[in-house]
């Protein structure tokens, strides 16, 4: 704009060097704008491999919560034991005292 207004080499000169400067900025914004979209895609497929991750990660310690607490019998009925049981008297035991 100084070159619009003066009318003198060195205002020329700096017309063209803001000029040259806004291009400059412009080529410089459209690559970030691809590096930009580029690092959105990443981030996505980052952001997909960790919530795999993460679901992995949060059955694992389920699992590992039920192993670590189990979950309470049921208080109802409980079905017979199969299988062949005795029922035996228990022995009387005796333990002698020393006489001293």
């Amino acid at each position: 704009m100084a070159a619009n207004v003066l009318n003198s080499p060195q205002a020329v000169q700096m017309s063209v060097f803001v000029v040259r400067a806004f291009v400059k900025m412009r080529s410089a914004f459209g690559d970030s704008r691809e590096l930009s979209q580029k690092l959105v895609l990443l981030e996505q497929e980052l952001k997909i491999r960790l919530n795999i991750h993460e679901a992995a990660i949060v059955e694992i310690l389920q699992r590992i919560m039920t192993i670590l607490d189990p979950p309470p019998e049921p208080l109802g009925p409980q079905p017979p034991e199969i299988g062949f049981h005795v029922k035996e008297d228990a022995l009387p035991y005796r333990t002698r005292k020393k006489s001293a």
